[in-house]
């Protein structure tokens, strides 16, 4: 097992790991899982090649952490869509090679006079990332105040893939989803059948099952997704023309990705009470 910590793109501190399994890449800036590469495999995640790396700034790919809300300002204040962990640096607080070869690392946050100005709620989050066969994904949200709270969040997973075209999603069969791109707030619908990705995508599915696929004909791989803590999850992939306004996007980088991610979204909302703490988990293999 080797940790490296370097300094990354744009300045921005990075922890590689390296062990028998596989390798990673974290960026310590958003608590953000860049790079997992299991060995003799091309890498799971997806990252933008005109991704930004900056204080302040999202890192379009990886796994991006959006917290303690989903989506759009819960309260309509005007606060950034999916949170305020996703832009601020976390820090390093412990490190570990387990008995079956995997790494640990361990990367959290409190709360502080800044954030409490944003969310006024007494908190200590912490991200689990164990590197291995597997990765395993665990966001630990603590409530270290005097009263209850509620969160949403999610993993905002990027998936890399062959060619979007050739990629379906399984195991939501049959399940009630939001059309998010079609119809906003309208009323849910079923799935039918397995995903296919032909136009823009942007799902909320309800009532889960502790097991999604994607199947990557491309690649001629499947990415198992397992995850516990969570009632929805959501697909999304922003097609040709979100992509092309996007500046941290190429304009075919939606060609090579999809994002199925863990979450307590829409009305999957988490009560955290005081001195508890709430674990979101998922685990990627191939």
């Amino acid at each position: 097992m080797t940790i490296t910590r370097v300094t990354g793109n744009g300045g921005l501190p990075m922890i590689n790991v390296s062990n028998d399994h596989a390798d990673a890449v974290i960026s310590v800036y958003a608590g953000q899982v860049l790079s997992f590469t299991p060995k003799g495999a091309a890498d799971v995640l997806f990252v933008s090649d005109n991704a930004y790396y900056a204080e302040g700034k999202a890192i379009k790919g990886g796994v991006p952490i959006c917290w303690p809300w989903f989506g759009a300002d819960p309260e309509g204040k005007g606060r950034p869509a999916h949170g305020f962990m996703r832009n601020r640096m976390w820090s390093e607080w412990e490190t570990r090679e387990n008995a079956d070869g995997s790494t640990t690392v361990v990367l959290g946050l409190e709360s502080s006079p800044e954030t409490l100005a944003i969310w006024p709620h007494a908190f200590r989050l912490a991200m689990e990332i164990t590197v291995g066969k597997t990765l395993q994904l665990a966001l630990v949200t603590r409530n270290t105040g005097d009263a209850v709270f509620t969160i949403t969040q999610a993993m905002h997973t990027y998936f890399a893939v062959g060619d979007i075209a050739q990629t379906t999603v399984t195991g939501l069969e049959g399940t009630q989803y939001l059309d998010k791109a079609a119809d906003g707030n309208g009323g849910t619908k079923q799935q039918d059948g397995a995903i296919s990705i032909n136009s823009e995508v942007d799902r909320v599915y309800f009532g889960i099952p502790a097991e999604l696929a994607i199947v990557d004909g491309a690649l001629k791989r499947t990415i198992r997704i397992t995850s516990s803590g969570n009632k929805t999850a959501v697909v999304w992939n922003p097609w040709a023309k979100i992509a092309a306004g996007m500046a941290d996007l190429q304009d075919d980088d939606y060609t090579r990705f999809v994002c199925v991610e863990t979450t307590n979204a829409a009305d999957d909302v988490v009560e955290v009470a005081a001195g508890a703490e709430f674990r979101l988990v998922a685990e990627y293999s191939l």
